[in-house]
């Protein structure tokens, strides 16, 4: 029995890469490869800490920070910071790990790690808010730096926190270096770096649809959970393709359009303007939608496309099965690890059973790359003290996501056996293709012989 506390959300995402891996012919050609796996599964660096910060009743408050470095042999350390009361080690290992390889399948220099603490910003004021970030800083500068670490936002952490963060390292360090990315646009920040993974998430599930010969996004039906930043550019990029979008949804439940109607982008900016001001769905006013209360919308809508942009393990094997039924013909995760493993099998029987008639899935740390890829951009940019267009970057961004693509294409028709009229599977391309990478450059560097 391991004396290792119980690490749920990480031992799910291992073990999904491992079953991957084990499935294919990768250790049959490579067996060298099987110490790799126990090499790359352990973080390289695990830093804890406690963040003091003082409410606006002037009474100190506590809660714990972390950074997980977990793996560098491509580049500095990069992944986001989460402000979440869930937010334990179990989950920022989780979202390192799959970090790793997202990354990797970027095709740019950059590692992987994640971080964050277990504060709440709801309920809180913006004066205690940013008292928290300087202290976050005060401990987490100790740790990152341009060519170190480079954390970005994720959940809680919005551009305006990740000012207050960049403003605390640059007074603590005397020094203005690109050590954040998301950062705003007149003082070293990206164009398109918010629309990014919602963009990038589109534009993979358009190389899908091409290769199964099934047009693009135009006449499509989409539904979409979560209704943050991810979920609201995914809906005006697919939106702008031709697409019908049927659904958003928050932690609480899901609005779901009726009776024939369909979100406009207009829809999409009103919600936007809610979350800013962290109001619940239920605060939409619209007559064309139905809130239900308690549900995601897998179960309420039927739809070609289906995109999970909310959180994890959000997609469960009901709910995949319930996909397949209603005729869905592509899902791909805009979030990370959106569907539970049990949900993928579904979808891979599926795949195998029905060929190109099959419903066909995508992995988040493939297809939601494309906001750390603009992240890696806006290092770029940093290093050379300049900016490109909107244009220069859309264009770069869609070359990454068909690049992750076709990477995860060719790579299962390698190392996966698939009978003829099979989509390859791109779950586990987009696996091997991460890991065989990074394994590799270890592997040049001394990390495993």
């Amino acid at each position: 029995m391991s004396n290792l506390p119980s690490e749920p959300e990480f031992e799910q995402a291992y073990k999904e890469l491992v079953s991957t891996l084990e499935h294919s012919s990768l250790f049959k050609k490579n067996p060298e490869y099987k110490t790799a796996l126990k090499i790359v599964s352990i973080p390289e660096r695990v830093i804890q800490f406690r963040v003091v910060w003082e409410d606006d009743k002037g009474q100190p408050q506590v809660n714990r920070g972390y950074r997980v470095q977990f793996n560098s042999a491509l580049g500095p350390y990069k992944g986001g910071l989460r402000f979440h009361p869930t937010v334990n080690l179990s989950i920022l290992k989780f979202l390192g790990f799959e970090q790793v390889f997202k990354n990797a399948l970027t095709g740019l220099n950059i590692g992987g790690g994640k971080g964050g603490a277990d504060f709440d910003p709801k309920g809180k004021s913006d004066n205690e808010i940013r008292k928290f970030c300087v202290s976050f800083m005060r401990e987490l500068s100790k740790h990152i730096g341009a060519d170190t670490d480079v954390p970005a936002g994720d959940i809680g952490v919005s551009p305006r926190e990740i000012g207050w963060l960049f403003g605390a390292y640059r007074a603590q360090k005397n020094k203005w270096e690109g050590v954040l990315t998301g950062k705003g646009g007149s003082w070293g920040g990206s164009l398109i770096r918010p629309e990014a993974t919602g963009f990038g998430l589109v534009y993979y599930v358009n190389h899908m649809i091409a290769y199964a010969n099934q047009g693009s996004f135009k006449g499509k039906t989409v539904a979409i959970s979560g209704s943050g930043n991810v979920a609201q550019y995914a809906a005006l990029k697919a939106i702008e393709l031709g697409a019908t979008v049927v659904s958003l949804s928050d932690s609480k439940g899901s609005l779901v359009a009726t009776d024939g109607a369909h979100f406009t982008p207009d829809d999409v900016y009103t919600i936007a303007a809610l979350k800013v001001k962290r109001k619940a769905l239920t605060d939409f006013e619209g007559g064309k939608y139905k809130y239900i209360e308690g549900a995601r919308p897998w179960t309420h809508v039927k739809v070609d496309i289906a995109l999970p942009c909310a959180t994890q393990n959000e997609v469960s094997k009901e709910e995949a099965e319930a996909l397949i039924k209603s005729g869905a013909r592509f899902i791909a995760e805009g979030s990370n690890m959106g569907c539970t493993q049990e949900a993928i099998d579904v979808f891979e029987a599926n795949r195998k059973s029905e060929k190109d008639k099959a419903i066909w899935y995508a992995p988040g740390k493939a297809a939601n790359a494309g906001g750390v890829a603009v992240s890696g951009l806006e290092m770029a940019q940093n290093s050379q003290r300049i900016s490109w267009t909107s244009e220069e970057v859309d264009e770069k961004l869609k070359g990454i996501m068909e690049a992750a693509f076709k990477n995860g294409l060719e790579t299962a028709k390698k190392y996966v056996e698939g009978k003829d009229g099979e989509f390859p599977s791109l779950v586990a391309g987009s696996n091997i293709a991460g890991f065989v990478k990074v394994a590799a450059a270890m592997h040049d560097q001394g990390d495993w012989w």
